[in-house]
């Protein structure tokens, strides 16, 4: 590289995790709120600087105008969804490997109080780490959202089964990177109408 030539970061593709029916909450939670979590969850990413932005469907069906999608969002609709959250995040990592990009960045639809700021510093301690793997951590707990660089990608299409998604690959290294996020959001995800729990 010539001297003085600007180092661009490795690209990183988000995927907004939205094909789940929502069976505690009521209705796909890609709806809750007329689509106002799943339009944040967007921006989220993207203004946290993820490009391209991908929202994985499955219990809306496969047309995209049922989700409300904002216009000239990118989408997948995940055929196999009802198999558990495994499906949903093998199909992210094959959006992200088409994408060609480095790392890619998952984020339930929800987890509305996350905002950018959390996603550009997990994303950021992810490129700056070995291991290329961080996630986000709320009150000691594990959180979204997760970054992971592409080697680690075939390994969690495989170790993912059933409702066990990146977690069951993830939750056993001890090379990644906690990152606290307590002073930006709490990180809790929406299970009941009304309602914010872990």
């Amino acid at each position: 590289m010539p001297p003085n030539e600007p180092v661009t970061p490795s690209a990183c593709t988000g995927i907004v995790l939205a094909a789940g029916a929502g069976s505690r909450y009521g209705k796909p939670k890609a709806l809750a709120e007329d689509g106002a979590w799943l339009r944040a969850a967007i921006t989220t990413l993207r203004d946290g600087g993820c490009a391209p932005v991908i929202v994985l469907l499955g219990a809306t069906g496969p047309d995209p105008a049922a989700a409300a999608l904002p216009p000239g969002t990118q989408w997948r609709w995940v055929a196999d969804w009802a198999s558990g959250l495994a499906a949903t995040v093998r199909a992210g990592l094959r959006a992200a490997a088409e994408a060609d990009t480095r790392y890619v960045a998952f984020l339930p639809v929800d987890v509305p109080d996350i905002g950018a700021d959390v996603v550009a510093r997990v994303l950021a301690a992810a490129r700056a780490s070995e291991s290329g793997l961080a996630r986000a951590v709320f009150s000691a707990t594990p959180g979204h959202p997760a970054v992971i660089e592409n080697k680690h990608w075939e390994a969690i299409s495989a170790a993912a089964v059933g409702d066990a998604g990146a977690g069951s690959y993830l939750g056993g290294r001890q090379d990644m990177v906690c990152v606290t996020c307590d002073d930006l959001a709490t990180g809790a995800d929406r299970d009941f109408p009304g309602v914010g729990a872990r």
